[in-house]
């Protein structure tokens, strides 16, 4: 019993430490907007759906909701406070209708973390309290890692990794494989299932990768303008990683 948790808790750890990599990968595009003081083609929806899931984390997490889960606290608490300067980086420097679209997203975010956090305080005890709030916190992950799944299309299409860095990969499967095992010794679906969603799909890049790294042809123009679109913004922020590693 005690060698399990152990195990658990260094299979966390080790989930914090590649977590907390994950979400600080976005601050060279974030040094590139504050330089050119614009955001250019970027998206704010990436951050602000990342901002969501960690809150909903950090609440899913807590002690009276769920017990020993420490260390997902920590985790998606530094993911909060990094994900919430980009998006105030972005309301500084977008323009003004991407303003009031960030505000109306926050707005919707803030509003179903908080239904969530009352709801389950005042409605539900236990057990019952745990299955509200570990839903939406399973909902909103599943979300997060579906993001990746147009720059493998583009991969596919493209017949290229030029665009899905290999440590960027690598860093969301050993993520998300952990924190895998870290909800299978803890017995916690919730975090198991979102992160077994992860772990296929960084595996998947990394096959990808495999196949493609020697094809690192140029995109095409359309192509690029219609990943532009589809993603959101993701996909320049994954060409200045790879740019960044070079």
């Amino acid at each position: 019993m005690r060698d399990i948790k152990v195990l658990r808790t260094a299979f966390g750890i080790l989930g914090n430490v590649f977590g907390v990599l994950l979400f600080m990968a976005p601050m060279i595009t974030f040094k590139r907007i504050i330089s050119k003081r614009s955001t250019e083609q970027f998206s704010s929806i990436p951050y602000v759906i990342a901002l969501f899931n960690c809150l909903l984390s950090v609440w899913y997490s807590l002690p009276f909701v769920s017990p020993d889960n420490l260390l997902v606290t920590i985790v998606n608490s530094t993911g909060a406070g990094l994900e919430a300067t980009y998006v105030l980086i972005f309301l500084i420097f977008a323009p003004k209708k991407e303003k009031a679209k960030i505000c109306g997203y926050l707005f919707v975010v803030f509003s179903i973390v908080s239904c969530v956090a009352f709801v389950s305080l005042l409605a539900f005890h236990g057990n019952k309290r745990k299955l509200l709030c570990g839903f939406a916190f399973t909902i909103s992950c599943i979300m997060m890692y579906g993001s990746p799944l147009s720059v493998m299309r583009l991969v596919i299409k493209s017949k290229s990794v030029e665009y899905m860095p290999f440590f960027l990969s690598l860093a969301v499967f050993i993520c998300s494989i952990s924190w895998f095992i870290f909800a299978l010794l803890g017995k916690d679906p919730f975090i198991l299932v979102p992160n077994a969603i992860g772990t296929l799909l960084g595996a998947v890049q990394l096959i990808l990768y495999g196949i493609y790294r020697d094809n690192r042809v140029v995109v095409k123009k359309d192509e690029m303008n219609e990943s532009i679109e589809t993603r959101t913004g993701e996909l320049q922020d994954k060409k200045l990683a790879y740019n960044e590693d070079a």
